[in-house]
């Protein structure tokens, strides 16, 4: 499939050199990062740090759990004045944002804790946005439009998904736009990370699962991003594509998520499952955070906006079907998931499509639905649906397939049919 509106990453740059990305590596993480059962009694010090007013962004179901209570308990023991805010709300609309960020505001905080699923950790990230530096969220909307600093963030993801504990992106809903929005900067990385799994062991099995395909996703978009042309010079993107640190990041949580996933969602008490998820999540946040995400993205914000579907739900959907379609640009890059995912094919163009398939049956395991359909999209909302997904520039821009319109209606086709076979052949058929 065609490769339209991207520049060869041999574009010449204006200082007469040429960039190289797959040559170069990029990170931009938390000072502290924390992994394991028993981690989150790092959380009062590392608050302790920053000051001595908390402002907790919680989700409300858990801001009466033990393990919230005893930790809130645990962080005015050591003096600190704690504002709980539970005022959040599913896929974040940007006016609920505003006020929180007003809430916050009257508070005045010195650092703010984020404790929740994703929805919890971006909504910390922009209310301390919104404190810091004021003015509208539109106002920050696309990629590098935060000024300066935010208020210091603790991350504390208690589903194993999102990896926005270390990620420079927050993602909201605003009415007037038709999709989700994403904030991107730098200055929106939490100074810390606390990643304890034993938070994870109430999520139930529909959030695992559609938390635990959105982390695989970013692992599986990450790898499989473009290289970018990128002025050394000059004011990096956010997001600048094919990465030497993030390569082995991705594998490593494909590694740690694949085969684990289908346990923690089968038995969420499976410990060593939900540890392993939770660290590849984390290793997922971590490798795509420099990188970008790329199509099952841009795709899901239109679907997710039009069916209100949770976000792993869409982009675990749309994942088989945007890697169908690059196993023929890209069958080496494919073929070392397939690796990561236990298969044992030599030849690459094999080795490609088994990867694929080795994708779709975890999907399938885990209770992802295989066609959009099957989630309420009609099939006339599907041009609709590319138009939209074209105007992410951040995510298609990092597709290995560029920007063809076409390519995503042949994307979108396949998917709405539940059939991998739509899309041109690459081998051998799908499992």
């Amino acid at each position: 499939m065609p490769r339209a509106g991207r520049a060869p990453a041999s574009t010449v740059l204006r200082d007469g050199r040429a960039a190289a990305a797959a040559g170069t590596g990029t990170l931009r993480l938390p000072t502290r990062i924390h992994v394991g059962y028993g981690v989150r009694s790092q959380i009062p010090p590392l608050l302790a740090e920053h000051g001595s007013r908390v402002f907790a962004v919680v989700d409300p179901f858990l801001a009466g759990s033990p393990h919230f209570t005893a930790l809130v308990d645990a962080v005015r023991a050591q003096g600190a004045e704690v504002e709980i805010h539970t005022d959040v709300l599913p896929e974040l609309p940007v006016g609920s944002l505003t006020a929180s960020g007003d809430a916050a505001r009257a508070f005045g905080p010195d650092v703010v804790l984020a404790y929740g699923g994703g929805s919890s950790l971006d909504a910390a990230k922009l209310i301390a946005l919104l404190v810091t530096h004021g003015g509208a969220l539109a106002d920050y909307y696309g990629e590098n439009n935060v000024p300066g600093p935010v208020l210091p963030i603790v991350a504390v993801p208690t589903t194993a998904g999102t990896g926005s504990e270390v990620t420079p992106v927050a993602v909201i809903s605003d009415p007037d736009q038709e999709m989700k929005i994403g904030i991107s900067s730098p200055h929106l990385v939490p100074v810390a990370a606390v990643v304890d799994p034993e938070l994870t062991l109430g999520a139930p099995p529909a959030v695992t699962a559609y938390a635990g395909i959105d982390a695989l996703v970013h692992a599986l978009e990450s790898f499989t991003a473009t290289e970018l042309p990128l002025e050394w010079g000059g004011r990096l993107p956010v997001f600048t594509g094919q990465n030497l640190f993030a390569d082995q990041l991705a594998l490593e949580a494909v590694r740690r998520i694949a085969p684990s996933l289908a346990r923690a969602v089968a038995d969420g008490s499976d410990r060593e499952a939900r540890a392993e998820v939770a660290y590849g999540s984390l290793l997922a946040g971590m490798s795509f955070g420099p990188t970008g995400t790329h199509l099952s993205h841009a795709l899901q914000y239109p679907i997710g906006a039009i069916t209100k579907t949770p976000h792993g739900l869409g982009t675990g959907l749309m994942i088989p079907y945007v890697l169908q379609a690059c196993v023929p640009v890209i069958p080496e890059r494919l073929a070392r998931i397939g690796e990561a995912l236990g298969g044992v094919e030599a030849d690459p163009w094999v080795a490609a499509q088994d990867a694929v398939d080795r994708v779709a049956v975890l999907c399938r395991a885990i209770g992802i639905p295989q066609s959009l359909a099957e989630i309420g999209v009609e099939h006339d909302q599907l041009e609709r649906i590319a138009d939209l997904a074209l105007r992410a520039r951040r995510l298609v821009d990092i597709s290995p397939l560029g920007s063809d319109r076409q390519t995503l209606l042949t994307i979108l086709e396949a998917a709405h049919a539940g059939d991998r076979t739509l899309i041109a052949a690459t081998g051998r058929s799908g499992r």
